[in-house]
Parts: C-alpha cells; sequence; structure tokens
C-alpha cells in the first residue's frame, strides 16, 4: 500500500506489549487466601507453645511420675482417651438430622478438643464445630442450635450418670460448706441474668427443644445423640479410673468416676482454657475428699492431663491447620 509523499505512514496502535507472561484469572483471591491461612496456623501453634511453657513443670512432672506406672492400665487409658473423639463425633451426628462425613466429623472433633484448650469454656470446639457444620451446609442458626441440642443431652447424660454414682456410692460426694451470703449472692446473680436474657434465651429453648423433637423423630439420630453423649462421659471417666489403677491409688472405680464427673461439672463454672487449673483443682480436691492420698491424687490428676490434653494437643493443631488447608473449616 503507497502512501503520500511527505506523510509518514500511518501505525496503528495495539495494546501495549506485556514484560512477562499474562496470569489466567485474578491472583488476588489465592493472594489473600495463603496469608490468612498462614495466619491462622501461625495463632495456633504459638498459642500451643505458650501453654506448653507456661505448663511445661506439670508435663514434666507428670511424665516422670507416670514412667514407673503400669503400662497396660496407661495402654487403656490411651485407647479410652482416643475413643471419645469417635464419641464425640457420634453424638454430634446425632444432633443434626443431614448425613455428615464420618471420616471428616472425627478429625474435626480431634481437632476441636486441641482449640480447647486455646479459648476458654469450650468456645475452641463451639468454633470448630460451628464453622464445619456451616461448611456442611446448614445455615448458621441450625449450627448453633445443633450444638446447643448436643450440650444439653451432655448436660442431662452427666447429672445422671452422678444422681446413679451418686446413689450407689453414698458418702463420696462431700460439698464444701458454703455461707448463706454466698449462696444468696449466686441465686441473686442467676436470677438477673434470667431476667436479662429472658427474650433470648425463651428463643434459645425454642429453637432447642425443636430441634430435639426433630432428632427423636428419627431413632438412629436419637440413639446416637444420647448414646455417643454416654460413651464421651464415661470414656473421660474410665481414662481417670485406667490412670488411678497404674498408679494403684486406693479407691473403687466408682467413687473416682463419681469424683470425676462431679469435679469437671463444677469446672465448667470457672471458665478457663480447657478447664486448665479449674478441672485439675477440682479433681485433686473430689479425689482427696473421697479418700486418696494427696499425693496419689496429684498423679492421677497430672496423669490425666497428660494423656487428654498434653499428647494430642501438637497433632491436634497440626489437624486443625491440615482441616483450615483443606477448607473443611
Amino acid at each position: 500500500m503507497s502512501h503520500p509523499p511527505g506523510h509518514p505512514p500511518t501505525t496503528v496502535e495495539g495494546p501495549a506489549p506485556t514484560s512477562g507472561p499474562v496470569s489466567v484469572g485474578s491472583p488476588f483471591p489465592v493472594g489473600r487466601r495463603i496469608p490468612w491461612h498462614a495466619g491462622i496456623g501461625l495463632v495456633v501453634v504459638l498459642c500451643a507453645a505458650y501453654f506448653a511453657r507456661r505448663h511445661w513443670p506439670v508435663i514434666a512432672t507428670g511424665a516422670g511420675r507416670l514412667a514407673s506406672a503400669d503400662r497396660g492400665w496407661l495402654l487403656v487409658a490411651t485407647v479410652a482417651t482416643v475413643a471419645t473423639w469417635v464419641c464425640s463425633a457420634l453424638a454430634q451426628q446425632g444432633a443434626v438430622a443431614r448425613s455428615l462425613p464420618a471420616g471428616r466429623l472425627v478429625a474435626v472433633q480431634f481437632a476441636a478438643s486441641a482449640a480447647n484448650h486455646v479459648l476458654p469454656a469450650g468456645l475452641g470446639a463451639g468454633a470448630v464445630n460451628l464453622r464445619f457444620l456451616t461448611r456442611c451446609g446448614l445455615p448458621v442458626t441450625r449450627s448453633a442450635t445443633a450444638l446447643a441440642v448436643k450440650a444439653t443431652a451432655g448436660s442431662v447424660v452427666r447429672g445422671c450418670l452422678i444422681a446413679v454414682l451418686a446413689l450407689a456410692c453414698p458418702g463420696t460426694l462431700r460439698i464444701p460448706h458454703v455461707s448463706t451470703t454466698a449462696w444468696a449472692v449466686t441465686v441473686t446473680v442467676v436470677a438477673a441474668a434470667v431476667v436479662l436474657v429472658a427474650g433470648p434465651l425463651r428463643r434459645v429453648l425454642r429453637a432447642v427443644l425443636a430441634d430435639v423433637r426433630a432428632v427423636h423423630e428419627a431413632p438412629a439420630r436419637a440413639v446416637a445423640l444420647w448414646g455417643g453423649s454416654l460413651a464421651f462421659a464415661s470414656l473421660h471417666a474410665a481414662v481417670v479410673i485406667a490412670v488411678t489403677q497404674a498408679i494403684d491409688l486406693p479407691l473403687p472405680p466408682a467413687q473416682v468416676a463419681l469424683a470425676y464427673l462431679a469435679a469437671s461439672s463444677a469446672a465448667v463454672l470457672l471458665p478457663t482454657p480447657g478447664g486448665i487449673g479449674s478441672l485439675d483443682a477440682a479433681l485433686a480436691l473430689a479425689l482427696t475428699l473421697a479418700g486418696a492420698p494427696g499425693s496419689a491424687a496429684a498423679s492421677t490428676v497430672l496423669g490425666y492431663r497428660l494423656l487428654t490434653v498434653w499428647l494430642p494437643l501438637l497433632p491436634g493443631l497440626v489437624a486443625l491447620g491440615v482441616l483450615v488447608r483443606r477448607r473443611v473449616l
């Protein structure tokens, strides 16, 4: 094609050349997800390191005391500890009408048990399970109600076990003397709290009762809920019993189970992470009141904590990070 003389050729400008390969899709969502997941993992690892360093004397002392314990009974306690996560998953499945992936559900309970020792009063386990249920497609409100149904069943089962064991072992539970003033203050605070949250509390109770009725319309779900809750509480008591047998603590198993159930129920009133400190003191006191020597009671508490908290803590946090990374949570 010719051009008029004295005029430069006309050029058509195209898009400016890129200096490198063009990526397909926007990289920004990926860039945001990776630091977020890395931050979650860093936080949980730092929390684990902090608690391990803070309670390192407890870990070392417990390991030393258990070094000469009966290995067979310690193995029984370990198996019972592992089984608690399966029973927790069974109870959680029973609290919802939708079928949940069994393998992931058990892994989530294992991770939730580790998260529960970072946040107070069961908030860690609740947050992990709530996230899992919403990832499985349940609305947030139904997920929260399912957690409430599971917690209610666990409380009822624990109360029934305490009542049965208290009748079977009369005189084992010795409630410390509490002044009339303390009782009056407690009743006043509870009454004021009930009045302040009366409206939301009624709505929550209606939602929980509706889900309880829905669960009991399916017998298999009801069996899973109540059976899993019963097995969960019983297996935790079995861990304590096995530890007492390993160190030759001279207490009948029924009394040990009653002491643990009463202590763990009382420890809920003090919202420490995983009951650390509150459960330790309450269990040691309950065993001592039941007739155990002080040193043996302390060894039992240390052994129970070693098996249910410190040994599974790091693997549980790793499992939590993996589940977050794979977007199960």
